[in-house]
């Protein structure tokens, strides 16, 4: 484990739904390990789920790790966005199939609103996705300005989603 000095918890969702998402999700949360002057804590099961939005594409493969870090929340984005870079990532529309999607949801109590990041993550407190693996590893989370995740997760019963079985444990940061 690197050590890490003056960490703030992190949250970062992960989605794939192009080439094989079960192994490219897997791979990038190896890669996160990689990221400068951060730690991967917890990952949390995969998750199949639908798409939101754009309907016509096949189901995603979801999952929320927490990383203790000591960049700023533009330092960990741009590591983000060159892990997505790494595995293919192009952008194109809003919603649009995608090999590896990192959002950054939280960064410790970090309230952002400009156009490179926007802290919490926007709709996050909306996304089955996000919110059933986030309360796995962290059952007690709150969404500044939102409130406690457990609670939010009501809103969002027409969202299916379902854990998918077969991921390895080997692969999955447990604890710090």
């Amino acid at each position: 484990m690197k050590h890490v000095s003056t960490a703030v918890v992190a949250y970062v969702a992960l989605g794939a739904n192009l080439g094989d998402p079960l192994k490219t999700i897997s791979a990038a949360i190896q890669a996160l390990t990689e990221i400068p002057s951060t730690n991967l804590a917890r990952a949390s099961s995969l998750y199949r789920t639908a798409p939101v939005g754009l309907k016509n594409q096949p189901d995603f493969i979801n999952a929320v790790v927490l990383l203790q870090t000591s960049l700023a929340p533009i330092q960990l984005l741009e590591e983000l966005f060159n892990i997505e870079a790494h595995f293919g990532r192009l952008r194109s529309v809003a919603n649009a199939p995608r090999t590896l999607d990192l959002d950054l949801l939280l960064h410790g109590d970090s309230i952002l609103n400009d156009v490179q990041l926007t802290l919490p993550h926007p709709r996050m407190h909306q996304r089955a996705f996000v919110l059933v693996p986030l309360l796995e590893i962290v059952p007690d989370c709150r969404i500044p300005g939102h409130g406690r995740a457990s609670e939010l997760l009501g809103g969002c019963r027409d969202q299916p989603i379902v854990r998918v079985p077969s991921f390895p444990l080997s692969s999955r940061a447990q604890s710090a």
